[in-house]
């Protein structure tokens, strides 16, 4: 086993035996592609969604928050192009039946299968004398639809059809007219929404970075068609500030450039943001001009004037859109990755996640050193209702030997430990009572006054 594929098993075993992420379903047997977010995996994904939200929601005046339903009609997906475009290359095993991504099979044996046709896909697997991964023989490609359809209500005709949403962007679209007859915005502005979209893959895999169900934090800027350029060189420096801003290792992100040949049919210009994952570089988010493709066929298809008048120079015009794409899952996966560490600590190797406090699951965790001496222990309760109700997300952990503790919280990311030991309680110094601090980055300690905790930690984390 590589260095890198080492590093995945890794991080996966962490995320079981720490609590972040579970397979879905693992009781009986788990479901492909899907994941659980345990108790310190689902504090890690609200933590990066909240500051999601109020980096590009509260901080911004141009920008409103939308929640729109997973389940979408057909006809609004068939106006976007997902009913009878959202697919992906599929070829079966001749002997097994089993089915494959052929476009999966093409890179893993190192060709590149970017702007090849369902045709040439199947020319370039059999030049190559590719196989499937039993060794048999494999027939032609085709092309498979990713959404996942369901009925609704109990009529079986195709009015009652529809789908779990295969992004979230349609949501905002759809509702373009709702918002801007309650909200009145004046061009540009955005519609931000984070949300759970399902796709059928028929190969999911790399953990958390491939999946059927996965959770999507998107926005649709709206603008002036004059002004697409100036908007997506803004957008860009504002993906890169906030990769930096949640702890993505920044020397393995990369804009790639997506030529004409690859790029959405209606789209001018598109940046992959991709990262260094131990599986490969990979798309981690993407950057795209939309045009005013997606508005103008909602307005077709629903008969609707989905359009904006300039207050000052009475324009009427199809805004376009810039769109920044994030997926939330594949951001943990690269946090995770950016984070853990490995290093030696009185001769024994220690690993720990050096997450950054604003993404971690628990900003400090206060122990009293032995759990079997009551005012010890009763001192640790207070300096934890302190620390608790002034930041929230604090830990109390009193399992094991304190050297365990400190293992266990370098291992979960939390950046603190705050120890209430016997100098804690020392009559002599009573008026100015202090406890030990553990930093996880250095294991270095230190000792620091109650009275300035709060202060101390205010410092500390804001950094």
């Amino acid at each position: 086993m590589n260095t890198d594929e080492q590093l995945m098993e890794k991080i996966i075993s962490l995320c079981k035996n720490r609590g972040f992420i579970f397979q879905a379903g693992e009781l009986y047997g788990g479901l492909s592609g899907i994941y659980d977010y345990g108790p310190l995996g689902s504090l890690l994904k609200n933590n990066i969604k909240n500051l999601w939200i109020k980096k590009f929601v509260e901080e911004r005046r141009d920008t409103y928050l939308l929640d729109s339903a997973i389940i979408m009609g057909e006809k609004a997906l068939t106006a976007s192009g997902h009913v009878g475009g959202f697919s992906d290359p599929l070829v079966d095993d001749v002997k097994t039946e089993k089915e494959y991504r052929a476009d999966h099979l093409l890179e893993d044996a190192g060709i590149n299968p970017e702007g090849m046709s369902i045709d040439e896909m199947s020319q370039a697997l059999k030049d190559n004398n590719i196989l499937s991964p039993e060794g048999n023989k494999l027939g032609d490609v085709r092309e498979f639809n990713l959404m996942l359809k369901t009925q609704l209500g109990s009529s079986s005709d195709s009015s009652s059809t529809a789908y779990l949403r295969p992004e979230t962007a349609q949501g905002i679209f759809v509702n373009y007219k709702n918002i801007m007859d309650s909200m009145h915005p004046k061009l540009p502005f955005g519609v931000a929404q984070i949300g759970k979209a399902y796709r059928n893959e028929i190969t999911p895999r790399n953990f958390i970075f491939r999946l059927r169900e996965l959770e999507q934090m998107e926005i649709e800027y709206f603008i002036h068609p004059d002004d697409w350029k100036n908007q997506f060189d803004y957008w860009r420096e504002e993906m890169n500030e906030w990769s930096e801003m949640i702890g993505i290792d920044m020397n393995k992100l990369y804009e790639v450039e997506i030529g004409e040949e690859d790029r959405a049919h209606y789209s001018e210009r598109t940046i992959d943001f991709e990262f260094d994952y131990s599986f490969g570089q990979k798309e981690l988010f993407g950057l795209a001009y939309r045009g005013d493709y997606d508005l103008k066929k909602h307005a077709e298809y629903a008969k609707a004037k989905l359009q904006y008048t300039d207050p000052h120079r009475g324009e009427t015009f199809v805004p376009h859109v810039i769109e920044p794409s994030m997926g939330l899952d594949r951001t943990i996966l690269a946090i995770l990755t950016s984070a853990y560490t490995e290093d030696e600590v009185d001769g024994n190797t220690r690993s720990y996640l050096a997450l950054k406090p604003n993404v971690a699951p628990y900003k400090i965790a206060v122990s009293p050193l032995v759990k079997n001496k009551e005012h010890i222990v009763e001192k640790a309760n207070e300096v934890f209702g302190i620390l608790k109700a002034e930041f929230g997300n604090v830990a109390w952990d009193d399992n094991g030997n304190v050297g365990k503790r400190y293992r266990r919280q370098d291992e979960i990311g939390t950046p603190f430990c705050v120890v209430v030991d016997y100098d804690t309680l020392d009559e002599d110094h009573a008026d100015f009572a202090t406890v030990s601090i553990r930093h996880r980055d250095t294991a270095e300690q230190e000792r620091i006054s109650i009275d300035e905790l709060k202060n101390y930690f205010k410092e500390k984390l804001s950094l």
